[in-house]
């Protein structure tokens, strides 16, 4: 098939692709006009936790398979094989932890922001750095989800590609400024749907069109595509079993255990069972988009055999060869490439409203709020709405950055957000799980974890540049030689270079464990937290849990043996003892009264701190 037939999309395609953006639309504006109409600030940010689990859980998944997933899965198995697909083993733990340990303590201690649980457990200033770093890891990546589709489909379709980037902010931006996180939620309950159907369609036709299941098992098998249980002990392996299901442990834990965008659609639930729940569901729609996804690569293998096409597109970009397949496997069947173009824009949607939403949210609920305690209801409510308008013409700047830097740097940025999340885990992980650490441990750690995150990352990046490159000889056999020798110099790298080529699936442990050891050091050296002195409620027993075989009294002096259902009476001071503080109770440094606490704790763990 001749490419430059490809290039037009059919009046039915433009037309399904308008009514996905129309349908997204008209729910922001249901919700605008309906209801409480976003009048406050529990509404707006919270969805007035009101959500069930199956529309809770589907939003969950929407978020989390962005457009560089659908387009980057099939590329990676097209060109390495099912080795990627073993992170499906990842998703147990990744959502199993979350549900049982992140989510209840959230729940319980009903917050709005993740980041309010830093300042509970650490100190406001622990707080203000969690928010800024998550903002900064957000900011970069919903730039290049609304730039990767995109891009992507003006490569290979001539659709206008700003037109794209501008119809995909603004209305994402509109929807979610009017309707607020019940318009989001739902708006990906319906991008769900159409994310499946259109990679369905994909698959279905694409096996049809090369010779049907028999042809396509055939093919991948002796293109050896069919990847075994790769059991390599080695972490600078780029894809092994340990890598993908024991560090995509991590990465799904920094995605579902501590990111604002997923733990406020747990506590956007009715109840915490609802919460967990919707947890519980994530994973079948997990690995059904999974499976779609890696199946579509074994096709793209079965029709091509391993060959790149990226010479006949307008673009030299990887994900554009994906885009080629599904238009040569569409061509000619009215409607079916905007099906999956509107599959393409709905998980760049569903992406990046999760995005403006939660960075509005910890904005006001970490930024300002505490800065303006007296503030208004409808002043909030209406700042909020701002706020989530302003990240949403910010993701587009972020976009036409995306632009300037080249392709590459697509791919660097996936990288930067990797290694934010780790830290991030680290520094929850820290406060939840050792009742030791003290704040200047938890701000020396998450500084400690993102300087050796951007040291290994940006390094990983400079010595991958700078190859060594065959010297030019008319020789064909001194070609030859010189670049086996350079093949046998990279594929054993040594010292400062083999910590570089740490695979990027163990970034998020690896920068998690960092943060953790450091934390710990440092809180040991300037005076550890006494158990009685954490906020009540802010501690999982998990030290209690691991080493339940110890006698009471060692566990007592080892680490929490709290239950999670329990809290502690607040330690009894005089008044001398206190400092002047933010409305917030804190482990020695900065630490409030209880009466000062009450304007900010949740109204049960008050009631019940009161009875004690």
């Amino acid at each position: 098939m001749d490419p430059s037939d490809q290039k037009f999309f059919t009046v039915i395609d433009y037309v399904i692709f308008a009514v996905l953006l129309a349908a997204s639309m008209a729910i922001g504006l249901y919700y605008a006009l309906s209801g409480g109409r976003q009048r406050t600030t529990q509404e707006f940010l919270m969805a007035d936790r009101s959500m069930g689990c199956l529309p809770v859980s589907l939003s969950l998944i929407a978020s989390f398979q962005s457009a560089v997933a659908i387009i980057g899965v099939p590329a990676e198995i097209y060109r390495h094989g099912t080795q990627y697909w073993f992170i499906g083993c990842a998703y147990i733990l990744g959502l199993l932890i979350p549900a049982h340990i992140f989510i209840p303590v959230f729940y319980r201690l009903r917050v709005s922001s993740a980041y309010q649980y830093l300042e509970l457990r650490f100190s406001k200033a622990v707080r203000i750095c969690g928010t800024l770093t998550f903002i900064f890891q957000m900011v970069i990546y919903m730039g290049v989800c609304v730039y990767t589709p995109a891009f992507a489909l003006n490569a290979v379709t001539g659709f206008e590609l700003w037109g794209a980037v501008l119809a995909t902010g603004l209305v994402c931006t509109l929807y979610t400024t009017l309707g607020g996180l019940k318009a989001v939620i739902w708006t990906d309950v319906f991008q769900t749907v159409v994310m499946f159907a259109g990679q369905l369609a994909v698959i279905v036709v694409g096996v049809q069109k090369t010779g049907g299941v028999a042809d396509v098992w055939r093919k991948v098998w002796e293109g050896n595509r069919i990847s075994g249980l790769d059991l390599n002990p080695d972490p600078t392996e780029r894809h092994t079993f340990w890598t993908l299901g024991v560090g995509g442990v991590f990465l799904m834990l920094s995605l579902y255990g501590v990111n604002q965008a997923q733990v406020q659609r747990y506590l956007s639930s009715r109840t915490e069972k609802e919460a967990v729940r919707s947890c519980y569901m994530v994973f079948p729609s997990l690995q059904l988009a999974l499976a779609l996804s890696c199946v579509m690569g074994l096709v793209m293998f079965a029709r091509y055999c391993g060959e790149d096409h990226s010479d006949k597109l307008a673009s030299s970009s990887r994900d554009a060869m994906v885009i080629y397949f599904v238009m040569d496997m569409l061509h000619g069947l009215p409607g079916l490439p905007g099906l999956f173009i509107a599959c393409l824009f709905s998980a760049a949607l569903s992406t990046i409203s999760s995005a403006f939403n939660s960075l509005a949210t910890v904005t006001m609920e970490d930024l300002i709020k505490p800065q303006y305690p007296a503030m208004t209801e409808a002043r909030a409510t209406l700042l909020s709405k701002v706020l989530a308008m302003s990240y949403g013409l910010l993701c587009l700047a972020m976009a036409y950055l995306t632009h300037l830097m080249g392709d590459s740097v697509l791919q660097v940025a996936l990288k930067i957000f990797g290694m934010v999340g780790g830290p991030i885990l680290g520094l929850f992980c820290l406060g939840m799980f050792f009742p030791w650490a003290n704040s200047i441990g938890a701000l020396v750690g998450l500084c400690a974890g993102l300087v050796v995150a951007f040291w290994l990352g940006i390094g990983s990046i400079l010595t991958r540049s700078t190859r060594p490159l065959p010297l030019e000889c008319s020789a064909n056999v001194t070609i030859a030689i010189q670049t086996a020798f350079n093949n046998i110099t990279l594929s054993q790298p040594s010292g400062l270079k083999r910590f570089y080529s740490l695979s990027y699936m163990w970034y998020s442990g690896f920068n998690c464990t960092t943060v953790i050891l450091i934390g710990l050091i440092i809180s040991f050296l300037t005076g550890p937290t006494k158990e009685e002195d954490v906020m009540p409620g802010t501690l999982y027993p998990l030290l209690g849990k691991l080493f339940c075989f110890l006698p009471e009294h060692l566990k007592k002096k080892l680490c929490c043996v709290t239950p999670l259902g329990q809290t502690l009476a607040a330690p009894q001071r005089q008044p001398s003892q206190h400092k002047e503080g933010n409305g917030l109770a804190f482990p020695q440094e900065d630490r409030s009264s209880l009466e000062e606490r009450e304007s900010f704790l949740p109204e049960t763990l008050v009631e019940y701190e009161t009875a004690v």
